[in-house]
């Protein structure tokens, strides 16, 4: 299962790599200085960028993944003291890729050829903080930033969260605040999906990027700030899974999101209307909510858009195609997995609920494969037996009779105890190692003796 995730972390990986190539119409010239630039940033060759963009054209996500090849040898570590010298040749010249390191400490003798292996010390600097995207981020170009704007619709994303007000939804009717999570266009300004949510972490983004996708499509590319419900790997995992280009904005830098922030002060005007109404519930509040964003933004002219046209009429009118997804992939792309330990009674707990999964796996470490917004039902994946459905348990009134343990859990039947037999064995060994010596000594005349 390890070896699974880690496929499928590789492969998210090298779809956000190869993002920039996935655009449509892309010239051919713009797209060999693309492929040129990778290759700088990441160190990797020509040939294989070009082997990983064939196979995602032709497999998809799958075909990123890396094909197993049997039981490997484990490559020893990087000594602590060439790990030092390759940081100090990346901080010295920060575009220097990791086949220049290497080669730089080879010839100053400090490694033999061949010794560390390029994808070796890419791991190694990427986990200390010093790849060539950390260098990148680190570094302050110290201009500000310039304006821009998509052609098209669905080019591009953004989404915030934004504090909501307090509400009576607390136990006991505790005061509790809300969250907003919205999705807009950045061509056309249309607000994909807006709503309220009572806690604020990463399944509100999952739950309001999904519904978004269902209503308008996938994306080309999205665009989010650094925060910690936005960085995930399951962002990562349903971003590469649905072929669409994931960016991170520049720490410290909120102009970068400037669309999705000037809409959020927009909503400030909502709270202060919403505030006379004194709302009891989520659901009031939400109301509330799509009635003013169809009436007070959707469909009002907007000064940033062509003829100042409403952020609705310029999404319905754009003429690029809508790239919708299956049930089912998009169900798949939003799959969540996680470890839980079986019990002795086969069973798991998830998210406070107990599953039955097997007494023959009493002891073991299943992954459990769920969908966040139906939990009906998980899926249960185990090395070596092939992935099997499970619902809750229902305990009932009556206990029923205890089922006997699998056959690989029962006791054998034995003859003879092996801990006696073998402790009798090294208390004869341990007697004859120890015995004393025997000296005997000679009688006689010695040296003199009368």
């Amino acid at each position: 299962m390890k070896d699974r995730k880690k496929a499928e972390q590789i492969a998210a990986e090298r779809v956000q790599l190869l993002a920039p190539l996935l655009t449509e119409g892309l010239d051919p010239a713009k797209a060999r200085e693309i492929k040129q630039r990778i290759c700088e940033q990441t160190g990797i060759s020509e040939r294989t960028l070009r082997r990983y963009l064939a196979a995602y054209r032709q497999e998809g996500f799958g075909g990123l993944k890396p094909k197993s090849k049997g039981k490997q040898l484990t490559l020893p570590a990087i000594a602590p003291e060439i790990l030092e010298q390759a940081i100090l040749l990346r901080r010295e010249v920060p575009s220097r890729s990791v086949a220049q390191i290497i080669q730089i400490m080879e010839w100053e003798g400090r490694i033999q050829p061949g010794q560390v292996k390029r994808s070796t010390l890419q791991e190694k600097l990427t986990a200390h903080g010093y790849s060539t995207r950390h260098m990148r981020m680190y570094a302050d170009s110290g201009v500000a930033a310039r304006r821009f704007q998509q052609r098209h619709r669905n080019r591009l994303w953004h989404s915030d969260l934004k504090y909501g007000p307090y509400l009576p939804i607390g136990p006991n009717g505790a005061m509790k605040q809300v969250f907003l999570v919205t999705f807009i266009d950045d061509a056309t300004r249309f607000v994909l999906h807006g709503e309220f949510y009572p806690v604020m972490d990463k399944t509100i983004i999952e739950d309001g990027f999904r519904k978004a996708i269902q209503k308008y499509g996938v994306p080309e590319t999205v665009y989010f700030d650094n925060g910690k419900q936005y960085r995930t790997k399951w962002m990562t995992r349903t971003c590469s899974k649905l072929g669409i280009r994931l960016l991170f904005a520049k720490p410290y830098s909120p102009e970068s999101t400037g669309k999705v922030e000037r809409f959020n002060r927009v909503v400030d005007a909502f709270l202060s209307e919403a505030a006379l109404e004194k709302p009891k519930t989520l659901d009031r509040l939400n109301e509330l909510f799509q009635a003013w964003l169809s009436e007070c933004y959707q469909n009002r002219s907007h000064s940033a858009l062509e003829n100042k046209r409403s952020p609705e009429t310029a999404f319905r009118s754009d003429k690029k195609a809508l790239r919708f997804v299956e049930p089912e992939i998009l169900a798949d792309a939003f799959l969540h997995c996680e470890s839980r330990k079986v019990d002795k009674s086969g069973c798991i707990s998830f998210m406070d609920r107990k599953y039955e999964v097997g007494l023959p796996f009493i002891g073991c470490t299943v992954d459990v494969v769920y969908d966040p917004a139906d939990m009906t039902e998980l899926t249960i994946e185990y090395e070596g037996h092939a992935p099997w459905k499970v619902k809750e348990l229902v305990i009932g009134e009556r206990a029923g009779k205890r089922p006997s343990l699998p056959d690989h859990l029962q006791p054998l039947p034995a003859d003879r105890s092996r801990l006696l037999t073998a402790a009798q064995e090294r208390s004869h060994q341990r007697y004859t190692e120890q015995a004393p010596a025997v000296t005997y000594r000679r009688k006689g005349k010695v040296n003199g003796d009368v």
